[in-house]
């Protein structure tokens, strides 16, 4: 088999590294391509990933859709090189586009509804994978798991913590700190969206420096002030870093679920988490499983922080939740690589049926 991995985020990263090292220890083929992201690209390098970047990122509306034309066109380029069996990606608009052009089978992974771009890739995708509770239905090309994208990579059969490798980095694990994530809201489906005010992120850290070390990392440039807090530890090590906090707060939606998922008290501060137009991954790690609290309210996520980190029974709390969230929930590692094997199988079929023959 031969496999088009995509990589636009540090967390597809995660989401592909154990897939790729499991598809490649099977003898099958893969090949990676991403674009530029300062984030997404050293984690690539970190792990030993082969890749090849073929766009640079874009800041701009007009950029990115120059940047997706030009992306897409490079991809078609070297996949017509490559004949791949089986093309992957979270979110995948180029790749469930160029699949076809090549005649390979097309595998994208979603988890966040309402978002435009869907409609220009679950119509080409032969097979679009979301959780279990997702609301959005694809049809027949639609197939649900029982997890989130988080647990491809931290889920226990894939992640091992190390204080020690904290340690290394001046870190404590035995000492009480919280974790600060601040994001960019740049992205095209960022458009009239927001999270954490300055006012709302110096209070935030002023909140938790009460209780232990505070530690921040940011895709925007951090004011003088927060400097001091800034992550201490490289990229590669945050879901250590995660695992053994306190607390985790900020408006980042993924970084939110890892640490609800690890078994650290989370609350996510973002304006898509109003009313219907809340992620249906977020509507069960709070009402099912306890583990994300998530609000548009600054105010009301500073006293929700305050109240959690406050209440010496919270870890012991959080432990148990993820516990019955792990017994109900799946390696999505192993889900990954059944799907994208069974993908690959079905082109080869389809390339061995005579033309005359109907399926």
């Amino acid at each position: 088999m031969r496999a088009i991995v995509t990589i636009q985020h540090p967390a597809h990263v995660h989401f592909y590294r154990h897939v790729i090292d499991e598809l490649e220890a099977r003898g099958h083929g893969v090949f990676v391509f991403a674009r530029e992201n300062d984030l997404a690209v050293p984690l690539l390098e970190h792990y030993d990933i082969d890749h090849e970047v073929l766009a640079s990122s874009q800041e701009s509306i007009v950029g990115l859709v120059r940047t997706q034309l030009t992306y897409e066109l490079r991809l078609l380029r070297r996949a017509r090189t490559i004949d791949p069996d089986v093309m992957t990606a979270i979110g995948g608009v180029a790749v469930s586009h160029v699949a076809h052009l090549v005649g390979a089978r097309s595998v994208v992974f979603l988890d966040n509804e309402g978002v435009t771009s869907h409609r220009i890739t679950t119509p080409f995708a032969h097979v679009v994978c979301t959780p279990r509770a997702f609301r959005e239905e694809y049809g027949d090309t639609h197939r649900r798991y029982d997890g989130y994208q988080e647990l491809a990579y931290l889920h226990p059969a894939r992640f091992d913590p190390s204080p020690d490798r904290l340690r290394a980095h001046g870190v404590e694990p035995d000492e009480r700190y919280s974790v600060l994530r601040f994001r960019t809201w740049d992205a095209l489906h960022d458009v009239g969206e927001a999270g954490l005010s300055p006012a709302g992120k110096r209070r935030l850290v002023d909140i938790l420096a009460d209780h232990g070390e505070v530690y921040i990392t940011s895709s925007d440039p951090l004011p003088s002030d927060l400097e001091p807090y800034r992550l201490p530890v490289p990229t590669h090590l945050i879901h250590d870093l995660l695992y053994y906090a306190d607390c985790y707060a900020g408006d980042s939606a993924t970084m939110a679920t890892e640490a609800g998922v690890l078994a650290t008290p989370a609350v996510r501060i973002q304006s898509f988490a109003t009313g219907d137009r809340e992620f249906s991954n977020f509507v069960e790690l709070e009402e099912r499983y306890g583990l994300v609290r998530s609000t548009a309210d600054e105010r009301d996520a500073l006293e929700l922080v305050a109240t959690l980190v406050a209440d010496p029974e919270t870890t012991a709390i959080w432990r148990a939740r993820r516990e019955r969230l792990l017994g109900e929930k799946i390696d999505v590692t192993s889900f990954v690589v059944e799907v994208l094997e069974a993908q690959a199988g079905e082109r080869v079929e389809r390339r061995r049926r005579p033309a005359n023959v109907s399926r």
